[in-house]
């Protein structure tokens, strides 16, 4: 039908990179940084940088960002897309983010004057601040009563699944941007096109990823990425499967030795005891034996013998 429309989510690699890493046509990504810094003034230009950074020494840590830019006032931005649950993000978007700060000491010589601004800003699928109902987080150094301290670096988080206002609830462009980026995929139809999404950079940005809009290559590049994007979650997958596996037969094995051991130092004890008992008898046998043997030499009568010793009447007669 002509009034059916699918749409690729913009939580997908290729729907993000489509949009947010378009450098023919920058107006999307501008429009969602200025919403997430919550900036009054426009960003004019962005310039795309290298989204990948190799360690300092052979056994420093690399990285590599979903995307990284700069606009006209020179500040830093770095985006990245979270899906699976990461409850270590916050750490690796400082990691990020103080790479990018040394990076701009060392561009400065070394001083610590002018360094313009960096903002880590990371989208995230699946909640990582289980203890907030807030589902867009801007954080930057504060002292104990929450007066700022500095500003060089922000860290934006929005965790999308937080995110339950309807249409009519929508006013600002951040939540006009939250909103297509958990909602998009589930649009089917021109008549159920929230009417915000006409506005000129939401459109724009709905047609890179508008099924029907595609060429021929556009649509093999997707289906290519959809492809691998499902391999890696299979082997993902697979590598947890054999995880639990490795993990089930070291705990058998320790739970079987660890079973083994007690049974083993259980009978130990049990055959000892049993043992020790039998001598001890043997012993103590042997012994009255002896002593009745005296007794006999002596004359004593046998009634008296075995009341001493403890042995039958016919154990003393065969003496």
């Amino acid at each position: 039908m002509e009034n059916e429309r699918k749409f690729i989510s913009l939580l997908s690699d290729y729907g993000f990179k489509a949009v947010f890493a378009d450098e023919g046509n920058s107006l999307f990504l501008r429009k969602a940084l200025q919403a997430l810094i919550q900036s009054e003034s426009p960003i004019k230009e962005v310039q795309f940088l290298q989204n990948e950074f190799i360690g300092l020494s052979e056994d420093g840590r690399s990285g590599v960002y979903d995307l990284m830019c700069e606009d006209e006032k020179g500040r830093t931005f770095i985006v990245e897309m979270q899906l699976g649950h990461y409850k270590n993000f916050i750490q690796r978007s400082k990691f990020y983010a103080f790479h990018r700060f040394n990076t701009l000491v060392r561009k400065g010589k070394y001083k610590f004057e002018d360094l313009t601004q960096i903002y880590c800003i990371g989208f995230l699928a699946h909640s990582i601040f289980r203890k907030s109902a807030e589902y867009y987080h801007f954080g930057r150094l504060m002292n104990q009563k929450g007066e700022e301290l500095d500003n060089q670096i922000t860290h934006i988080i929005v965790e999308i699944d937080k995110f339950e206002k309807k249409e009519s609830e929508i006013h600002s462009d951040l939540e006009k941007l939250i909103y297509i980026m958990k909602n998009l995929e589930n649009i089917k139809g021109l008549d159920q096109l929230p009417k915000f999404l006409t506005e000129d950079w939401i459109e724009q940005a709905m047609e890179k990823v508008d099924v029907s809009q595609m060429t021929i290559d556009q649509r093999m590049h997707y289906e290519m990425m959809m492809a691998k994007n499902a391999s890696i979650i299979e082997m993902l997958k697979e590598e947890k499967k054999r995880a639990a596996e490795e993990v089930t037969e070291e705990v058998t094995r320790e739970i079987t030795e660890e079973v083994t051991r007690e049974v083993t130092e259980e009978v130990t004890r049990e055959v000892t005891e049993e043992v020790t008992r039998e001598v001890t008898e043997e012993v103590t046998r042997e012994t009255a034996k002896k002593l009745a043997k005296k007794m006999k030499a002596k004359g004593m009568s046998n009634t008296d013998i075995q009341e001493i010793s403890g042995l039958s009447e016919e154990e003393i007669r065969n003496l």
